[in-house]
């Protein structure tokens, strides 16, 4: 292991630290799988990798040794460490609820035989507040019911009885606790992104600058069109107003002067001399 942590963080790039006390081996099983051949997970004793950190020569690594208090699983991969907290985050799991867990989506138990053989299974489907009947030798939930809105706490008895429905109601994943990318530390706030949020306050960026651009006539091939169109707008609305006749503006300088003229004639008519 000692060997190990002194040779791998010399292949990559960046090394990230995940917290793992609250991390079940079942959700790190599909991750190895979904970043096979990207990402590399090792799983070391703190006190192994500290030694082994604190006498390598790589900038910024000392750092990431300090980190090391609790249980913590080594990520090494070449990606940025912000792409590589979005991989984890879009690889998040659904498990089974253990006592104490919180529900992650509102908990819906489907109206359904349950195949379970009538007994004290019965006690603990009244407990949860879900209506249950005997048909043909088995429980059935006689229709559907939530036990547990989203948020709410999962005791222990209902974590049980889902268990045996086989309804996993707790969203799990992990995320980086802390990373160094060539000598540069990041904290794990650093690392949040929300992609939605900043997709947007681009598209909003690109429509201001567009806006801008189009408004004081710097040509870029995204805006060419918008600019001739506007100029052509503006000639055509100037050549109308000055009374420049072209073939596109004539029928409307001609219907402006034959508006005129009718509104002159018509005050013409309502005019007598004093």
């Amino acid at each position: 292991m000692y060997q190990q942590m002194m040779e791998i963080p010399k292949k990559y790039k960046v090394v990230a630290l995940v917290k793992t006390n609250k991390v079940r081996a079942s959700q790190l099983l599909p991750l190895r799988k979904a970043l096979k051949g990207q990402v590399e997970f090792v799983c070391v004793k703190d006190r192994i990798a500290q030694k082994a950190l604190e006498k390598s020569n790589i900038p910024g690594i000392k750092g990431i040794a300090d980190e090391l208090v609790g249980q913590c699983l080594f990520i090494f991969t070449n990606m940025s460490p912000f792409k590589l907290n979005v991989l984890l985050a879009k690889n998040k799991i659904m498990m089974a609820a253990r006592g104490g867990d919180i529900a992650s989506v509102d908990i819906v138990v489907p109206a359904k035989n349950t195949g379970i053989a009538p007994g004290p299974m019965l006690t603990e489907f009244k407990e949860a507040g879900i209506p249950t009947k005997i048909d043909q030798g088995t429980i059935w939930i006689a229709k559907d019911s939530t036990p547990v809105k989203k948020g709410g706490v999962i005791n222990e008895k209902l974590a049980v009885l889902l268990g045996k429905l086989d309804i996993k109601p707790v969203e799990a994943g992990i995320s980086l606790y802390t990373a160094l990318e060539e000598g540069l530390k990041y904290a794990e706030k650093d690392m949040v992104i929300d992609v939605e949020a900043i997709r947007n306050a681009f598209a909003q960026y690109h429509q201001e600058a567009v806006s801008l651009s189009i408004e004081a006539a710097y040509v870029t091939p995204e805006n060419i069109n918008q600019i001739i169109g506007k100029a052509s707008q503006h000639a055509r609305s100037l050549s109308v107003e000055s009374g420049f006749m072209t073939s596109e503006t004539k029928e409307q300088i001609l219907q402006k002067a034959e508006g005129q003229a009718k509104g002159l004639a018509s005050k013409a008519k309502g005019y007598s001399p004093a």
